[in-house]
């Protein structure tokens, strides 16, 4: 196998996984505006989070990342931190 591609196997359980997350993913329209990153093209994920009333946000967006504290219950981490939380 050349380096950096997967096999079959590694393949259907990348695919089982994407469609398992398909399946219970769902489209939200904000209702809220927000003013909170600095980044003002970032408020619309915030917005979505919200409306989602989403636990996380796994991101590697600095801008997000430095926000601090959200006035909303959402944690925001690099996918690295929250692995190490799992």
């Amino acid at each position: 196998m050349a380096k950096g591609k997967i096999d079959d196997e590694q393949f259907k359980i990348l695919t089982a996984g994407i469609a398992a997350f398909a399946a219970t993913a769902r489209v939200v329209l904000p209702q809220t505006a927000l003013s909170i990153c600095r980044d003002p093209e970032d408020n619309m994920v915030l917005e979505c989070c919200l409306e989602a009333r989403a636990a996380f946000l796994i991101t590697g967006d600095k801008d997000l990342l430095d926000i601090g504290r959200l006035p909303f219950s959402l944690r925001v981490l690099t996918p690295r931190a929250f692995l190490k939380e799992g």
